[in-house]
Formats: structure tokens, sequence, C-alpha cells
């Protein structure tokens, strides 16, 4: 059991600062309107190939566990989803086995422990991992690899003086990163943390914080990968701009030494970006009624085309920032984002300076995303709430309570999306809470103004896309 909540925090090693509240109201939303994001520069010329072999082989991640030393506590596994050969072939896919500056072989998490799903049996390279448990404490077990560690290779080793840093970070965070329900991945948390324990020009660790951290630790859902390829920003409010490869490498500040390795894996992040614009949304593996999916593309293209984009043989995605007020779902992640100190942080740092820029700009709103894949891609909305695109298109039929198995068969092909039973109450792991402040179902409620068969048509549509 413990192999999966391993790899979360091998993969998201973050640091949690100085506590404090979610600080007031937002005064000053960036916008009041609707407004499109135009695109900046990106790097071209990456390989695809390349950058798929680097997310399963290399070290972007930077730090891990000694390997001998993984296996000890976890012992071996077979890799028969990336079917990787050497050290590799004995973990599973979202573990990476690579070698460090002193010849060491480290094992860490990769991309693949959140942006890899499993639906209906099978996993799905790209989806984003909605079964994934950040609801255990996870210090235990890493106060006593550290212990083998040092009792393996002695406290004076070159092996443990580079996981000793690490170790210090996991004293603090992992008490403080569980989230309350399974499936709620805290990515924004993850950034912020990642980064209050290093220097803004280098990257090198510092002992005291570069800001302080709220209390308040709100988590999301993860959007599919092949989305990047339409993007001119990420991230749920639009928030990452400018260059890619730095926005999409920022994992990598959770175990490398300084910027002088950020940079070099940058520069592999060129063919990660290549690898991720190869990506294509799976195919609905059901029966689709053509004729009916034709009537709910006409009312698709009447109400939802002008946020969501065109499909087909010419699409276009217009890269739409839609305002609070205007889509009226549950605010509190872009008023977190709008008072995080990590912005000013970030846009001074190595990131935003140095050659390549990235930024990070928050807004008032909600990226309004577009929707190739979306049957695979349940639960909806940024935050999850909602388990199917029945009740994401008919407000009304959303429960308060809900519950899954949490196993990926339990797929509905139907109402598109989990298969959930309805709950008196928010108890339990296993069931969601829409109550909880920054998990609410409301808002975007423009499905309801369609009739039955109306709605009926736009979800066989949507099954196409």
């Amino acid at each position: 059991m413990y192999k999966r909540y391993l790899s979360v925090f091998l993969g998201l090693i973050f640091l949690f600062a100085c506590k404090s509240s979610l600080k007031g109201p937002i005064t000053s939303p960036q916008s009041k309107n609707i407004y499109r994001v135009f695109p900046s520069q990106q790097q071209e010329g990456g390989d695809a190939q390349r950058g798929l072999d680097y997310i399963s082989y290399g070290d972007a991640v930077g730090n891990g566990v000694p390997l001998d030393i993984f296996n000890r506590f976890f012992g071996k596994s077979q890799d028969t989803v990336l079917n990787r050969e050497g050290d590799n072939s004995h973990l599973p896919y979202f573990f990476t086995a690579f070698e460090s500056s002193s010849k060491e072989m480290l094992v860490s998490g990769n991309c693949f422990t959140c942006h890899a799903g499993e639906l209906n049996g099978k996993v799905v390279l790209g989806l984003g991992n909605s079964l994934g448990d950040f609801t255990r404490n996870m210090k235990p077990p890493f106060d006593i690899i550290a212990w083998m560690i040092k009792r393996k290779y002695g406290k004076d080793s070159e092996v443990w003086k580079n996981y000793e840093e690490q170790h210090k970070w996991y004293q603090q965070v992992l008490p403080a990163i569980v989230m309350p329900k399974l499936g709620i991945n805290p990515a924004f948390r993850i950034e912020e943390a990642s980064l209050a324990f290093r220097n803004p020009d280098d990257l090198s660790f510092k002992e005291e914080a570069n800001y302080s951290i709220p209390e308040l630790a709100i988590g999301t859902d993860v959007p599919p990968l092949w989305h990047v390829k339409k993007k001119n920003a990420l991230y749920f409010n639009g928030s990452g701009r400018g260059d890619f490869t730095k926005l999409l490498m920022q994992v990598s500040v959770l175990g490398i030494h300084d910027s002088t390795a950020a940079r070099e894996v940058q520069q592999n992040f060129k063919d990660v970006l290549a690898w991720l614009e190869s990506l294509e949304a799976p195919k609905y593996p059901g029966e689709i009624d053509q004729e009916l999916a034709l009537q709910g593309k006409q009312l698709f293209i009447d109400n939802c085309e002008k946020c969501h984009g065109t499909y087909g043989k010419r699409p276009y995605y217009p890269n739409k920032i839609i305002p609070i007020h205007e889509v009226k779902t549950d605010s509190i992640y872009a008023q977190y984002a709008m008072n995080s100190e990590i912005f000013d942080w970030y846009n001074e740092s190595w990131f935003g300076k140095s050659a390549d820029p990235a930024q990070l700009i928050p807004s008032y709103g909600y990226m309004a995303p577009p929707l190739d894949g979306i049957w695979a891609t349940a639960p909806y909305l940024h935050n999850g709430s909602v388990p199917n695109l029945e009740s994401l298109l008919e407000s009304s039929k959303r429960p308060t309570y809900w519950s899954r198995s949490f196993k990926s068969t339990d797929y509905d092909l139907e109402a598109v999306g989990w298969k959930f039973s309805v709950e008196n109450n928010g108890q339990g792991k296993k069931t969601y809470d829409t109550s909880m402040l920054g998990y609410g179902n409301y808002g975007h409620t423009f499905g309801d103004e369609f009739s039955p068969k109306e709605r009926k048509a736009v979800i066989e549509y949507l099954k196409s896309l």
C-alpha cells in the first residue's frame, strides 16, 4: 500500500513554512470581464520520444531514496505500463531509478504519479490521477527510511549528506500536507511550499522561509496533459505564463541542488514539451448515437463554443479566463492564489528573470478548458466536486455528499463519470463533501437551460470529442 503513497511524496517533496490564516477578501480582482490569454513564444524542436524517455528514466526530481534501501523497504515489482529496462523494469511506472552525481542509483516519483490515471483497468498516460491518496501522514515511513540510510552508509557518507537536506524538509512537510479526502491533489500548495526554502537567485537551499504559507490548503482535480498543446497559459486559473518548459519542470525544485541543475533539467523539458504536444485524447470506448450527437453539436456550437472552443477538422480554442461572477463556481482556489505570496517571489526569481522566463499571473477566475477527451476526465470542475457529466449539465442532480469505490472499473460510460452513491454526511475518506471550504459544487449552471432531451444530445456529442 505504501508504494503509491511514497511515490506521491518522493515526486512531490514540498515545504510547509510559517502558518497564517487566509487573508481577507479580494479587493481588486485582476479583471471583472472575460478575457483571452494570448500565446507567448515557446521552445521548439524537441523530440517526443526523448521526452517520454526522460520522464521514464531521467533525473528530473534530482534526488531520492537509494535504490537498495527502496527495494529493502518496499520490495520489487514489475513495470507493466512503460515496460522499461534495467533497474526501472522492477519499479512501478510512477517511480524512476536514476544515477546521481555520486554514481548512486536513486529512486523518486516521476510525473506519472499525478499525470497518469487508471480508467477501466487501463493506465492512460497524461490522464489526471483522480484516484490518488494524499490523506496519509507519511512522516513515520520516511523516518524509518532516513534511519536505514544513515545506518547503512553512515552519517558522514556522501549518500546521507545528499539525502539529509530532503529529510529536513520531510520533517516539516509530511504532517502538514494531508488532504481531507481521496482523489484531491494539493498541486498549488506543492508549488508554493516547494519554493519556500529556495533562494530566488540560484534556487539553493536556505534555512529561513521566503514567505509565509496560509494554513488553509486547497486541493484540486488534475487536468489532462493532452490539453497543454492548446493552452496559452497553464493551471486552472491560467496563472502560468511564458516559457512552458520552466512551468512544467518546476517539480525539479523538490530535489535539485540549485539553478545550474535546474537549467540542465529544463533543457530536457524541451523534449518533454514535444511529447506532451504529441499526446492525443483517448477515444470514447462505447457506442455513440451519431444522429443524436449531431444534434448535440449544434447545441454546443450555440451555447458552449464561445468559451470551450471548436472541434473537428478546424479546431479552435479561445484560451478565455472566465471571472468568478460569470462562472459562479467555488472561488476559494482563485482567491487563495490571488493572496499567495509566491507570485511576487516567483516572478523575481530565477524562473522569471533568467533566459526563457516564466511568470505566475493570478486571475480572479478560471480558464474554460478544452474538452478533448472530456468523457475520461471525471470528476468535473476545478475541484473535482461533480462526479459525472449528467450532474455537471444539470446542477440539481449534484449531490452534497457522494462516495465512490475508487476502483478504476467503476466508470459509468452513459452518465459519463464515476459511479457514485449519495451519502447522508461527509464522513469517510471516500466521501466527497461539497460543504467543505473550497470544495463547493455550485456554479457553471449553463446546462440547466437545456431540456432533458437537449442535455442528452450534448452529452452524446461530448463523448465524441
